[in-house]
């Protein structure tokens, strides 16, 4: 069956790497050993049996696979990260550990992610030992018998008696108990953000913006023939669940993947929700209320055009994550001195409009990205139990190496030190002076950036199960505000889907869907003939695949 899965995923690996596009269960390696030892050996020798322990597995090298939510880059002293993670975690552990991280373009992730697992081997030194996915690719390879059964590591972990938010991973168990990735954080999500600016100009208020008319009427405003309403890294992110989150007003209600409703899975891409959303999307783009970079615009172009220091081709809405992008979304335009009188009130959050709140009830927060640790398949526990103990229980420890994935390294991304630095030094208007005393935890210029201050590594300190306990916490009022308004407006995403022929399937079906959807927005066809050619070609597969989800 393992390897049935893998040449299907190699396949599809293959299939979307030539489009350029974008991005029964099976027995993982028998029993889990909490503990970090190897197999016990029994020998006979003239009616005498004897049992001997195995010496436990000792974990020279680590391979990991990371995306962009590890900020901690290469440019970014990714180098002071690893040297301290490995000293802390050696000290843990009891025996030295080389950590090698593999980290490509964000954008591509899954693609990568792909290649890696179906023509890797185990040991190879590019296949990876743990990696991190995003829900949806976690859904398509918890089945295949690449990722090892963690549930009784997890169990036994360290970092068990300070989690403070049990569901995220409890939810993540099969009926039968196995787990098979791990989510140190919950998921979060996207909130629409809008220039402060541009509402004054167009003499509205936030508090207007009630109901579709009123956010499609703002739009207009905000639309001259250069400066257009909003922008986003796409129509949609059919890739990804939970996949209407980047243009959330235009989809409202439909939700185009598979997905439960009221119990039962279907295909919300067949919907007739869908069909709206289309048809509302390419009026908008008609009427030149949506940049026509959208339709192939990554998150970075998309967000560099947002804060461009050329607001006169710029966009007044941008839907992005909350929390801590509105700290990082105001820092980049005052970094661009867009709307400088107005400092930390550039930007507003535009509670969802009524159409959302009537069919989710809020802004969505997505399924959390979890590590997943893959299994090499000998049967053996204990190589995998040592990674686990290594990365993911360390990872959660409360204190040094916990503090290395919320905030970096010490005395590079942050400090306790006594310290003065200064931020655009050359410029009177936006020079700004830190002093902190010794002691005081605060963090520190960014590497790459001296004029901009640090924010976080990996884990957001805001959403993480097992909140850190030396004290260490960057109490940013922004950040503050937008994690409250998120989690004030938001409910949990639909599961994702995952079945056997889904994942044989996926990276072709999204090709198609994120065509047809590119098509209709810009014209080329409807809504209903979208759905309609899809059906032609997908719907017995569609139907395939919902009998095998409502069969699990």
């Amino acid at each position: 069956m393992k390897k049935k899965v893998l040449a299907l995923l190699l396949a599809s690996a293959m299939v979307a790497s030539l489009a350029a596009c974008g991005g029964t269960s099976t027995d993982n390696g028998g029993s889990t050993d909490s503990g970090n030892s190897g197999s016990t050996t029994t020998s006979t020798d003239g009616g005498n049996t004897t049992t001997t322990e195995a010496e436990p597995y000792v974990l020279e090298d680590l391979y990991i696979t990371v995306d962009g939510t590890v900020t901690a880059n290469v440019d970014n002293r990714q180098d002071a990260f690893v040297e301290q993670w490995e000293a802390a975690v050696s000290e843990r552990i009891g025996h030295p550990i080389k950590l090698h991280i593999n980290q490509p373009e964000h954008s591509g992730y899954s693609d990568k992610v792909s290649q890696l697992l179906t023509t890797g081997q185990p040991g190879d030194g590019s296949y990876p030992d743990a990696l991190i996915m995003s829900a949806t690719m976690f859904r398509q390879y918890q089945s295949t018998g690449i990722l090892w059964n963690l549930a009784d590591a997890y169990a036994n972990a360290e970092f068990q008696s300070r989690i403070t938010l049990p569901s995220i991973n409890e939810n993540m168990k099969t009926s039968s108990g196995e787990l098979y990735g791990f989510a140190p954080t919950y998921g979060n999500g996207c909130v629409t953000y809008v220039k402060q600016s541009w509402l004054d100009a167009a003499g509205l208020k936030i508090d207007d913006i009630k109901t579709y008319d009123d956010y499609y009427n703002m739009l207009k405003a905000f639309s001259n023939g250069k400066t257009t309403g909003v922008i986003a890294a796409g129509f949609g992110k059919l890739d990804e669940a939970p996949y209407i989150n980047y243009m959330p007003e235009f989809w409202q209600g439909a939700y185009p993947s598979f997905y439960q409703k009221d119990g039962t899975w279907v295909d919300g891409f067949q919907e007739q929700a869908t069909i709206d959303a289309l048809d509302r999307l390419a009026t908008a783009y008609k009427d030149g209320l949506i940049d026509k970079d959208t339709e192939e615009a990554t998150t970075k172009i998309a967000r560099e055009k947002f804060f461009s220091n050329d607001q006169t081709t710029s966009e007044g809405v941008f839907t992005y994550w909350a929390g801590t992008w509105l700290r990082t979304l105001t820092d980049n335009m005052e970094k661009q001195e867009v709307d400088s009188e107005l400092g930390d009130d550039r930007l507003v959050q535009l509670p969802p409009i009524k159409e959302i709140k009537d069919t989710w009830g809020g802004y969505i927060n997505r399924e959390a990205p979890v590590w997943v640790i893959t299994d090499d398949g000998d049967g053996d526990d204990s190589r995998e139990q040592a990674i686990f103990d290594a990365l993911l229980d360390t990872m959660l420890d409360g204190d040094k190496v916990q503090t290395l994935w919320t905030y970096g390294a010490e005395d590079v991304h942050w400090s306790t030190k006594a310290e003065e630095f200064v931020t655009n030094p050359d410029d009177p208007e936006k020079k700004k002076e830190y002093k902190y005393e010794d002691g005081q935890f605060h963090l520190r210029p960014t590497p790459n950036d001296p004029n901009s201050i640090w924010k976080k590594n990996h884990l957001d300190a805001v959403l993480v199960i097992a909140p850190l306990t030396n004290g260490f916490v960057d109490s940013d009022p922004l950040v503050e505000k937008g994690n409250k308004f998120f989690t004030e407006n938001c409910v949990d995403a639909p599961q994702a889907a995952a079945s056997d022929t889904l994942t044989e399937v996926n990276s072709d079906i999204v090709s198609d869907k994120t065509k047809l959807m590119n098509e209709v927005v810009t014209g080329k066809k409807t809504g209903a003939d979208a759905i309609a050619e899809y059906q032609a070609k997908w719907g017995d597969t569609a139907q395939t695949i919902l009998d095998e989800l409502n069969a699990q």
